[in-house]
């Protein structure tokens, strides 16, 4: 595939500039989460190299940049939630190494995971510590909330989290199905969405949001989550060996599964994923294949109208919402 394609699904311009932000918004979550990590006395020494090998590969700030975002959005303190936006982002880190066990995924961005680093035992060991960590510092942040904030935040998360592991563990009964439908996969992916709803409602609560607010807000996180991970399906197709994992160990991408409801073009996109290496080559046939579709063309149309439909809404929120508009369209851009 080319590298000019490649680009193109990524969404260069608005992706880089969104990133940029959400890594902007969430620096203070971060860095306070780094820091309580590599200052963490841990007796076992593979551990620590694990732990230490995994805060350099951390690269999570849309959860930490949403929360900050949205707190300021209803005329809040941002830095007010880095406390809570480190919490999270342990909480989050130990999700994501514990899927990654799931799936076998061994690397992720070219890079080796935790699991494809240190193995099964030792990244299970990780995603606990990251865990417990979590859950102690939400703990004694919410202590110094008034009652209604802290029940807020508890049970937010504590909802957000049993969402996620609901459509991971339904992920897990949809491979093993020999024909698993697009809309199985959609309802998966709005389960994935649901810990940016609950930063954006999470952030606005504590910058002290009106009720409307807090709800417009919220509904926008779901959105973006779920237009984020369906743009990731797609840029998943682009790369050899995500394709094969994902055939091999987990579902398909959404626009492939929708390519193989096309009795025509589904022989020729199962003998691609069947050859025992992926190439380049393969991928462009597969991007090729795939793209043209008709239901994949809807569903691009489908993610245009849910933007568009969320950035009218931003009217009501003053504060940010050229920040929100830019994070929103960077997930539609080039698709």
């Amino acid at each position: 595939m080319s590298g000019s394609a490649k680009n193109k699904c990524a969404g260069k311009k608005l992706a880089e500039e969104a990133g940029i932000l959400l890594t902007k918004w969430g620096a203070g979550a971060h860095e306070k989460a780094k820091k309580i990590l590599l200052t963490e006395k841990i007796k076992c020494k593979i551990v620590q190299e694990a732990m230490r090998y995994f805060v350099q590969e951390w690269r999570d700030v849309k959860h930490p940049g949403l929360l900050s975002i949205s707190c300021e959005a209803v005329g809040g303190d941002p830095n007010s939630v880095n406390d809570i936006g480190a919490a999270l982002l342990f909480l989050l880190g130990s999700a994501h190494i514990h899927d990654d066990i799931i799936d076998q995924s061994k690397t992720k961005g070219g890079k080796l995971t935790v699991y494809g680093k240190f193995g099964q035992d030792i990244a299970l060991l990780v995603g606990d510590a990251l865990l417990f960590e979590g859950l102690t510092l939400l703990h004694q942040f919410c202590e110094k909330l008034p009652e209604h904030k802290r029940r807020t935040i508890i049970d937010l998360t504590k909802a957000a989290f049993f969402e996620i592991g609901s459509g991971e563990a339904s992920e897990v009964i949809l491979r093993k199905k020999s024909s698993l439908s697009p809309e199985e996969c959609l309802e998966y992916l709005k389960m994935r969405a649901a810990m940016a709803e609950a930063v954006m409602r999470i952030g606005a609560t504590i910058g002290d949001g009106s009720e409307k607010k807090i709800e417009i807000l919220g509904h926008y996180g779901r959105t973006l989550g779920l237009l984020s991970a369906i743009r990731e399906e797609f840029i998943d197709i682009f790369e050899p060996e995500e394709v094969m994992n994902r055939y091999m160990n987990e579902c398909l991408p959404l626009p492939m599964l929708y390519a193989l409801q096309n009795e025509q073009k589904k022989s020729e996109i199962i003998k691609l994923l069947k050859k025992t290496k992926i190439t380049e080559t393969d991928i462009d046939k597969l991007v090729c294949l795939v793209m043209n579709v008709k239901n994949v063309q809807n569903l691009k149309k489908i993610m245009i109208s849910l933007a568009e439909k969320e950035i009218r809404k931003l009217g009501n929120v003053k504060q940010n919402q050229k920040i929100l508009e830019l994070l929103l369209r960077s997930t539609i851009e080039d698709i």
